[in-house]
């Protein structure tokens, strides 16, 4: 039996193959966390493969990514030898999938069909949109709620998805009593995880856009799969501006931005200390083979290390968290299920 101490939580879909915004953006951050926390905190790090059916999959390959990624996450540097960090999947802890339909049956269509990810996204797909599209929210609440999850680092696309959990949460709570942990405000997430608003990875061919693992654009990101030599001519094809001017500025010169904000997080340098280096100059071209070859040696280093990871290390870790996560998982779903009548109040 788990001691439960405050949990963060988070997890990464494993549809198509992570791009460097998700490394950069998911993948670090929560090894940083760990580093940082380690004692201190519960981190559950997941895979939520449930999640990847509400686009278009290749479902032959879905298990095969699924421990691809987790060892991206080792990979990044997770310590899974921490006894405080469980990683697990999603679809081998079925609490998941009944939480979720106890918590539909508690949400409104109106509040799901306003998701701006759902309203994007049935718009790239309107011909063949689902219901779990719409539901995804839902499963997050599960996702979170099942574990009394206190902090869960999201990028800005998630953050309203954070606050339909907790108004979730509260709805049910204010029926049936204090069933749930109700995880902390965004303000409060972003205060946590010591930043103002979510890293922003864009595009490369459209830096308004985030970079984006499911876009057919291949020129649009660095996935993690790409050799150095692919990364680097991707980097330098990458779209800038016409100002003639290097700044760090997101709302004037989002591509220049984003080139100086990978140079800082590649390289390991402070982002002010990159600003300061480029900021001025008026060509382009040397700022982006900075970055080509930041990207480059970052992604060799990361080929090098995921080649040393263990498959049959990484399976009996993930048999452990699971059988102890399904632990936690059922003693809240039983709360759930006690509360809307489905078992007995003690």
């Amino acid at each position: 039996m788990v001691k439960m101490k405050d949990v963060i939580l988070t997890g990464i879909r494993s549809n198509e193959e992570p791009t460097l915004g998700n490394y950069l953006g998911a993948f670090l951050p929560m090894v940083e966390m760990q580093r940082k926390y380690a004692g201190q905190y519960q981190i559950n790090m997941f895979v939520p493969d449930l999640h990847s059916f509400t686009t278009p999959i290749n479902h032959d390959t879905l298990f095969a990514n699924t421990l691809h990624n987790l060892k991206y996450f080792i990979t990044a540097g997770l310590n899974v030898d921490d006894p405080n960090t469980f990683i697990y999947r999603q679809s081998y802890i079925p609490a998941h999938s009944e939480l979720t339909w106890i918590l539909d049956c508690f949400t409104y269509v109106g509040e799901m069909s306003r998701m701006t990810q759902f309203k994007d996204k049935s718009s790239e797909h309107s011909t063949s949109v689902t219901m779990g599209l719409m539901n995804y929210p839902v499963l997050m609440a599960a996702d979170i709620l099942l574990y009394n999850a206190k902090y869960v680092p999201v990028g800005e696309d998630q953050f309203q998805h954070l606050e339909i959990t907790r108004d979730i949460a509260e709805r049910f709570n204010n029926k049936f009593g204090e069933v749930f942990v109700i995880p902390e405000a965004t303000s409060k997430q972003t205060e946590f995880i010591n930043r103002q608003s979510g890293l922003r990875i864009r595009s490369l061919t459209d830096p308004t856009k985030k970079m984006s693992k499911s876009s057919d654009d291949q020129k649009s990101k660095i996935n993690l799969s790409d050799t150095p030599e692919q990364a680097y001519k991707k980097i330098m094809s990458a779209t800038t501006d016409s100002v003639g001017a290097v700044n760090f500025d997101w709302e004037s010169q989002p591509g220049v931005t984003n080139l100086l904000q990978l140079l800082s997080l590649t390289s390991g340098l402070d982002q002010e200390a990159v600003n300061a280096q480029w900021t001025g100059q008026t060509q382009y071209g040397p700022l982006k083979q900075a970055v080509a070859q930041s990207v480059s040696d970052f992604l060799a280093n990361f080929r090098s290390r995921y080649d040393e990871i263990s498959d049959d290390k990484l399976l009996g870790v993930l048999a452990n968290s699971e059988r102890e996560m399904s632990t936690i998982a059922n003693q809240t779903l039983l709360r759930a299920q006690q509360a809307v009548g489905l078992r007995p109040r003690n």
